[in-house]
């Protein structure tokens, strides 16, 4: 199996660093720093004589610090009131807030998707994208809402058609921002499919956005790809890894016999993801794929820990 090449960038002692590096250091965009930065005072990068940010080497910590904070599911509002705490305080209050902070965040995309606003709609998830890293926005935002949509449709008048204009809106969203982010990177490259029968592709640009964002490259081929094919694919690019994704079940056969076959001609892991992963288990790992966690975050860390990836920005 090829290893996947590593594209870790270290910090030179005293250096200073324009605010892209810092980007693809942290995982952190350009867009958010600044956010951080005019609105919150979180960080106050050196200037040059034309103005542009220059970052200290605590400062690209201070940043990490901040990650961690907000991952513990601290509102970006509350961290620098906790950052001037002492250490080991109680942060109740602060992931009260936050708790406040999301459901605000899916009230107003839940009222923009109902009236079919679309800039409304761009304009809630633009403001959490500027202030939130993106596996943050995915796991407090995007998911939560997708589940609202998922159970609306069955006694909600306007539920199918609200669905639809969501996943259309949220899947250029997703796939204008995935194509920019891989065009950045030069980490290893993924590639992406739905299993056959399966025509709900969210939940996998979900998990490719997440993955362009830890620094891989994907390559995503999308709903009900036929498994005899990816091979064919294989040796035309030279992947890390394969990821399937599915949520329903699969017609007879797909896992015992198409699966099986592709793990067999396959020179690199294969790993199956979504709601079928709890559902099936045993029959895809008894075709020797590698079973991913429902959630984004843990099947990722999986697939990093297997292909023996550090987190690549």
């Amino acid at each position: 199996m090829p290893q996947p090449q590593s594209a870790e960038k270290t910090i030179v002692p005293g250096s200073l660093l324009p605010i892209r590096t810092v980007a693809d250091l942290t995982g952190v965009n350009p867009v958010t720093l600044r956010a951080w930065e005019r609105r919150y005072n979180l960080i106050t990068p050196q200037r040059t004589p034309k103005g542009h940010r220059l970052y200290t080497e605590e400062d690209v910590e201070l940043i990490r610090h901040v990650l961690d904070l907000l991952d513990q599911g601290i509102s970006i509002s509350q961290v620098k009131p906790l950052l001037e705490q002492t250490p080991g305080m109680e942060k109740t209050a602060a992931v009260a807030e936050t708790g406040e902070v999301w459901r605000d965040y899916q009230q107003k995309m839940l009222q923009a998707v109902e009236k079919f606003d679309e800039h409304a709609l761009d304009a809630t998830y633009n403001d959490a994208l500027s202030l939130y890293p993106v596996d943050v926005v995915i796991q407090r935002l995007i998911s939560p809402l997708l589940r609202k949509f998922g159970e609306r449709w069955k006694d909600h008048d306007a539920g199918i058609a609200e669905e639809h204009f969501f996943s259309v809106y949220l899947r250029n969203k997703l796939g204008t921002r995935i194509h920019h982010m891989n065009q950045r990177s030069n980490g290893p490259l993924l590639l992406l499919a739905c299993l056959p029968g399966e025509f709900h592709e969210i939940g996998l640009l979900l998990f490719a956005l997440a993955t362009v964002n830890f620094g891989y490259r994907v390559l995503v081929l999308g709903s009900n790809t036929p498994l005899e094919q990816l091979p064919m694919v294989m040796r035309q690019r030279t992947c890390a890894g394969i990821v399937l994704s599915g949520s329903s079940r699969p017609s007879k056969g797909i896992l015992e016999s198409d699966l099986a076959a592709l793990v067999d001609n396959s020179p690199v892991p294969v790993f199956v993801g979504g709601k079928i992963a709890a559902k099936q288990q045993e029959k895809i790992e008894a075709s020797g794929a590698i079973c991913l966690s429902e959630s984004i975050a843990t099947g990722l860390g999986l697939v990093s820990q297997r292909l023996g990836t550090k987190r690549l920005r």
